[in-house]
């Protein structure tokens, strides 16, 4: 989970406030739990810094105000289409097409496409591992492997089930 392009998706929509960027974060994170206000603002400065965001003024209540710059926007744009390894961590992805769908990314059918293929190349590859290790007697490596390739499987079904849906 990454706080920098959480900041990024909200941004992306409208300008606001850190507090309300803290709100929307946990939106997407759903039950992954609470964000630490003190990281918002942390990452805000580093995103400023890094010419990702910029402060544009006050609101009505004397709030600071972000918006996202045009390099902001590429910068999401191009972490929204880098698939994840599986060895990162499925929720990375899950919570990467949430920030796509907040958007409404344009792109969200590529990078579907993109994740599903390097899933299949990592099948392959422990396909090929799956059958050294049978043909060598070992049983455990044998059979984590297996549990990876069912991980992975469910990945593609579920990734499947959103195609779906889109096409309804």
């Amino acid at each position: 989970m990454s706080v920098k392009y959480g900041i990024l998706t909200s941004l992306y929509l409208q300008k606001n406030h850190g507090y309300e960027l803290k709100l929307e974060l946990e939106s997407l994170l759903g039950t992954k739990g609470k964000i630490n206000p003190g990281q918002i603002y942390t990452t805000l400065d580093r995103l400023i810094r890094d010419l990702l965001v910029s402060s544009v003024g006050r609101d009505d209540q004397e709030r600071k105000l972000y918006e996202i710059t045009a390099e902001g926007q590429k910068e999401l744009e191009s972490w929204l289409l880098d698939p994840v390894p599986y060895n990162s961590s499925k929720a990375d992805f899950h919570f990467k097409w949430s920030c796509a769908r907040k958007i409404a990314f344009d792109q969200e059918k590529k990078m579907l496409n993109q994740q599903k293929t390097i899933i299949m190349k990592d099948v392959m590859e422990l396909t090929k591992l799956k059958t050294g290790s049978l043909l060598n007697g070992d049983e455990t490596q044998y059979l984590l492997i297996t549990g990876t390739l069912l991980h992975l499987e469910a990945d593609l079904n579920w990734i499947n089930q959103v195609e779906n849906r889109n096409q309804s």
